[in-house]
């Protein structure tokens, strides 16, 4: 009985707590690359962002972001090879969870930080070279699952916009292999709209 009591009063203050939650849509762009012993020479990758959020606020000053984000990642490089300049364009897209505290120390600004997991969803490596181009699965050299740490900055504007600055930094190894280290690292810039 005392169990069937504290599971109704937990459903209760969670339906409390997410009733006040404020819910929106964002979408914006990446810049990304990998960075590592073997990531020698790598440029960064341009790709969208966009998902949902719910924005709860703890107390006045201090909010609770969850975030459920579909993230265009990677990196780009050039190699030559038998004479031919390639261009090489690694496409790693993720499903990522991050978990943000929000300080606003001044009206609508606001200082970000939390932890990340991400999902690998996608990984493609397109090669070009004279006008040619071939792309190829390769998710086998690659964990399915990546941390970070956000940090960043944000401001919302009346009628429920908002933007963030926030770079990821990638916390473990992406490449699944015994030799060799890879890791993400994400500069991000969305707007959003809170319902």
């Amino acid at each position: 009985m005392k169990k069937l009591i504290f599971v109704a009063v937990l459903a209760l203050v969670s339906m409390t707590t997410f009733s006040q939650a404020q819910f929106g849509l964002k979408a914006g762009l990446n810049v990304a690359n990998l960075t590592g012993d073997d990531m020698d020479g790598a440029d960064p990758r341009s790709g969208g962002v966009f998902g949902v959020f719910a924005k709860i606020n703890l107390t006045e000053t201090i909010a609770f972001q969850p975030e459920a984000l579909y993230s265009m990642q990677g990196a780009t490089g050039s190699e030559t090879e038998q004479g031919y300049d390639i261009d090489v364009t690694m496409k790693l897209d993720y499903i990522n969870i991050p978990l943000m505290m929000k300080f606003y120390p001044a009206d609508g600004f606001s200082i970000n930080a939390g932890p990340q997991v991400g999902f690998l969803a996608s990984a493609k490596a397109k090669a070009e070279t004279q006008g040619i181009s071939a792309e190829e699965d390769i998710k086998e050299a690659f964990k399915s699952i990546d941390f970070g740490l956000n940090v960043g900055l944000g401001y919302d504007l009346p009628m429920g916009l908002g933007l963030d600055f926030r770079y990821n930094i990638g916390l473990s190894n992406v490449l699944d292999t015994d030799e060799g280290e890879g890791k993400n690292g994400v500069l991000q810039f969305t707007a959003s709209y809170a319902f």
